[in-house]
């Protein structure tokens, strides 16, 4: 059985062959072939112009390359192309309450979410250094009794086999930080062990997005969920078994951590609005499901 990583980068470039979309490695002619010659043809529709700022002004360097270099959102395994993919579509036509339903943010009689940002930056005060930048946030009306949902979007980083960063004592010392987050703390500090409690889940960058949101927030006011691509064997059902013990933890600690495979939205979507967006969800499903 192909690795987890293997399988979503083979059948990735299987649809971009399917498609006729020529490739090239990740470094122009070299390397493995799984990164496509300009943007726009790993992307359903191009960038607007606000989601172009902010992914330059964002701290992956997602988009800025060359024919020698490309971009990193020009990787067919992308997730901020991925992310982007789902979410700009949404955005572009207003239709924000629609997605935020499809991501079980809130129900189909709702209508908070008024906008969609990505690369959002939720800075800790005494935290010196780069910020936490979330990939998807949804800011909602003053209705809403959450100020903000938030989306940390996964493809096939969990499954590439490298070791993740712990939590950096600059966040573990802080005790101001750490107010009724006493088992995400103590996970924290598993983070930074040799025997990790996780092999798939980067639980260090989970914990820094909630102490992000949760210092512009209180804890009721927002939601985050974790979005991730899940494959098939022992990798997705480890993945999925340490995504499921986060979720009870953060929620311990009274944060509204939610988890949702993108199979499982693509689903949602292609039950609830293949009617209307049939070329849309067409390229989802055939792309990604």
């Amino acid at each position: 059985m192909l690795s987890g990583w293997e399988y979503i980068v083979s059948k990735q470039i299987q649809w971009a062959n399917n498609n006729n979309i020529s490739l090239i490695g990740s470094k122009g002619e070299r390397g493995r072939p799984t990164y496509t010659r300009c943007l726009d043809r790993n992307l359903f529709e191009p960038l607007l112009k606000e989601n172009e700022e902010k992914f330059t002004s964002g701290d992956g360097h997602e988009i800025r390359g060359s024919l020698e270099s490309p971009a990193k959102m020009q990787a067919l395994h992308s997730s901020s192309a991925l992310g982007v993919n789902i979410f700009q579509y949404w955005q572009k036509r207003g239709s924000v309450r629609e997605i935020a339903t499809a991501c079980g943010f809130c129900d189909r009689t709702s209508n908070y979410s008024e906008r969609i940002i990505f690369e959002e930056k939720f800075k800790i005060d005494s935290i010196p250094g780069i910020p936490p930048n979330i990939d998807v946030v949804f800011i909602n009306n003053e209705s809403s009794p959450c100020k903000s949902f938030a989306v940390e979007c996964k493809f096939s980083e969990a499954y590439g086999g490298r070791a993740h960063a712990g939590l950096k004592s600059k966040y573990l010392d802080d005790k101001d930080l750490w107010t009724d987050l006493s088992s995400l703390n103590e996970l924290g500090r598993e983070t930074n062990l040799d025997n990790k409690r996780y092999s798939y889940l980067d639980a260090a960058q989970l914990i820094k997005h909630i102490l992000g949101l949760k210092n512009k927030y209180k804890s009721k006011e927002f939601k985050l969920l974790y979005l991730w691509y899940d494959v098939l064997g022992n990798e997705g059902a480890s993945h999925r078994a340490e995504v499921e013990d986060f979720t009870k933890i953060a929620k311990s600690d009274g944060i509204n951590f939610l988890a949702m495979t993108y199979q499982e939205l693509i689903t949602n979507l292609d039950r609830d609005y293949r009617a209307e967006h049939s070329e849309y969800i067409k390229y989802l499903t055939e792309r990604y499901n």
